[in-house]
């Protein structure tokens, strides 16, 4: 029977304490440890090693690395708990937002290990790259803003004031505007990126969390975390379209909590995580209609769909393991120990 016990934001529990932090001590190590050459060495970089699995893990302050079968080969040392990561536009480096030491790693994937860091604001959660990968948007939940920096002087650019708690964001592939989830407000924030403002609000579900672009940059997928659905908006008129709710059978739709979505490489699939329903649900982009439901570990958070489009990978936050699901046989075939709390996950073909 599911618990009856009071549901509360996965980010936001009671009793949930976030470490004390250092935040100036911090800063002014990140600033130490950046080598002043690392900008002008990175065309001298050496190719990424290829064929790896990266899953952060917040408790271990790691980013744990695993081949595509789920074997486990090293971990990498990185800054206080490790979140969203995202690769440089040449797959040469690996950037993690940490929010307890309020920085972003910057990993040289050949060598695997981090090679500096940037001082960001407290508390920092998802982020997306600009286009030209030189600019990181950067959602920092206790600053209720999302902040631009430049990666290579790691300079704070400018801000843009949010709703509380935001999480998400996603950059538009001109560069032209910026989606920010706020989780409190339930709305979506349009940013116009040179206004630095926003310009729009979008009404969505209970605790929007997390953003996939799909049918060719027309449609912009936001899960509700607490609302057990899916709002797809429109990204030419900025209006929601259609929502699309989950259900788990012998589970009520307050247990079904959607935070991660990764669109298949074809764009057919939109894969979610459903989170404390401990399934990932098969969506037919075009349908919008549940395929399968998929039964992983526990809080199914963080996923990534391979770039064959044979595998996802999917980080159980709750059980500290990853699962692989076969997507053409549309089941797990493996389940692997990946640390305490894993949280995202990236694939190097």
């Amino acid at each position: 029977m599911p618990s009856l016990a009071p549901r509360f934001p996965e980010t936001n529990r009671p009793g949930r304490l976030r470490p004390f932090r250092l935040a100036l001590g911090v800063a002014s190590l990140g600033a130490c440890v950046f080598s002043p050459w690392a900008s002008t060495a990175r065309a001298q970089l050496p190719a990424p090693t290829p064929h790896r699995v990266y899953v952060s893990s917040e408790k271990d302050n790691l980013i744990q690395v695993f081949d595509p079968q789920g074997v486990r080969l090293s971990a990498i040392d990185v800054c206080m708990r490790p979140r969203h990561m995202m690769f440089s536009r040449d797959h040469r480096q690996i950037y993690v937002s940490c929010g307890d030491s309020n920085q972003m790693g910057v990993v040289d994937v050949a060598s695997a290990k981090m090679t500096g860091t940037v001082a960001l604001g407290e508390s920092p959660e998802i982020f997306d790259l600009s286009p030209d990968g030189k600019v990181a948007f950067v959602s920092l939940e206790d600053e209720n803003v999302m902040a631009a920096y430049d990666l290579q002087s790691r300079a704070r650019l400018f801000e843009v004031k949010t709703g509380s708690e935001p999480e998400g964001i996603l950059v538009m592939p001109d560069g032209k505007q910026a989606y920010v989830t706020s989780e409190v407000a339930n709305v979506v924030h349009l940013i116009d990126i040179a206004q630095r403002k926003v310009v729009k609000n979008i009404r969505v579900g209970t605790r929007p969390r997390r953003f996939v672009l799909a049918a060719d940059g027309k449609e912009l997928w936001v899960s509700n975390e607490l609302g057990a659905s899916v709002s797809i908006l429109s990204t030419e008129d900025h209006t929601v379209k259609h929502t699309l709710a989950f259900k788990v059978r012998g589970l009520r739709a307050s247990d079904i909590t959607p935070v991660g979505m990764a669109l298949s490489p074809d764009g057919k699939t939109v894969w979610v995580a459903l989170g404390r329903a401990n399934h990932v649900a098969e969506v037919d982009r075009a349908s919008r209609q549940v395929r399968n439901t998929i039964l992983v570990g526990k809080r199914a958070w963080g996923l990534a769909a391979h770039p064959d489009g044979k595998t996802v990978y999917v980080a159980n936050g709750l059980s500290d393991n990853m699962t692989l699901i076969d997507t053409a046989a549309g089941k797990a075939v493996r389940t692997v120990a990946a640390g305490r709390v894993p949280h995202s996950v990236l694939v190097q073909p």
